[in-house]
């Protein structure tokens, strides 16, 4: 597996693993087939494993530090703080206070077995308290040996702008795939400018761009029977973009999802797409796409077939819209 290089000098595996849906959103999970993924991954050079305290709740850091207890050596572990949750599964809210970052961060040590996280990210903003006062807490955590690189997500140029004045960004992480271009309004070139990486999750459109979108959130506890791009009139309208990606993936000979990675990671060096799985088949073959090579006529011709203003619905429901863009 190639290496890439974030923010700080942080070196991770070109391609990420994003562990949420073995616990949660994605229908029921198998926590000994996902340890088993999480293996798979390792042996096969991935070592960038993302993670948050909210997945689950709480039960994916568990999960992950179980499956890395043995090789803590080999992982490179990101998990998050910020959307806070009740025991009982209940969405509190997004908290940036001080002393809940504190408190956070030796929850997640705990749940994770590990004595230093090595990217904490801020997973939303909280728009109620100055991202200053968050980050300076941030920092210290730094200072003490608990965290060892910092990260936002799903934050605006100005936000990650002020973060970075604060302590040093490693990493940004947000949505980014061929139906979800927003970052290239400015949030990249803000990374760059400042020699900050870029995280992409959901870079197969959470499953819709793999070419399987008709059978995608039928299973209970699936959140995406309820999302605006899977339902109605947007998924008809979405399905003929996928089917355009299919002659362009056959012509290859690859898979659509291996394609839609292969696009991500063509963006930039800077850019580690971290597509989730909880099943060993879909591992490899996410895998895979790190080796293709697109050349410049293919990527246009990629990004023709899914012009982002075809795209039809949000990327989030209305609820989850307003914590975007922090």
């Amino acid at each position: 597996m190639k290496r890439r290089e974030l923010g700080q000098g942080l070196v991770v595996s070109a391609l990420g693993l994003g562990c949420m849906g073995m616990s949660e959103f994605y229908g029921v999970g198998d926590d000994l087939e996902s340890t088993a993924t999480i293996h798979e991954a390792l042996d096969r050079g991935v070592n960038f494993l993302d993670t948050a305290d909210m997945y689950g709740p709480f039960t994916n850091e568990v999960l992950v530090g179980g499956a890395i207890k043995d090789r803590r050596d080999e992982v490179v572990v990101a998990t998050k703080f910020g959307n806070q949750r009740g025991e009982d599964g209940s969405f509190l809210g997004i908290n940036g206070r001080p002393e809940y970052v504190r408190e956070a961060c030796e929850n997640s040590l705990r749940r994770l077995g590990v004595e230093v996280i090595d990217l904490y990210f801020q997973h939303r903003v909280d728009k109620t308290v100055p991202v200053e006062e968050t980050w300076g807490a941030m920092k210290a955590l730094v200072e003490q040996g608990k965290v060892r690189h910092l990260g936002i997500s799903e934050a605006s140029s100005q936000t990650i702008e002020r973060a970075h004045a604060v302590h040093p960004v490693t990493a940004l992480q947000s949505e980014y795939s061929l139906w979800s271009r927003d970052p290239e309004d400015g949030v990249l070139a803000t990374c760059r400018r400042l020699g900050i990486g870029f995280v992409a999750y959901s870079p197969i459109g959470r499953g819709f761009l793999s070419g399987q979108a008709s059978q995608l959130g039928a299973a209970e506890k699936d959140f995406r029977r309820n999302h605006p791009r899977f339902s109605g009139d947007a998924l008809t309208r979405n399905l003929e973009l996928v089917d355009r990606l299919g002659e362009i993936a056959g012509a290859k000979g690859v898979s659509v999802a291996q394609l839609a990675i292969a696009w991500v990671l063509a963006q930039g060096e800077d850019v580690v797409p971290i597509p989730g799985t909880k099943r060993r088949r879909w591992l490899i073959e996410n895998i895979a796409a790190a080796d293709i090579e697109l050349t410049d006529e293919v990527l246009a011709e990629v990004s023709a077939a899914v012009p982002r203003d075809e795209v039809r619905g949000e990327r989030y429901p209305a609820a989850s819209m307003g914590s975007l863009n922090g």
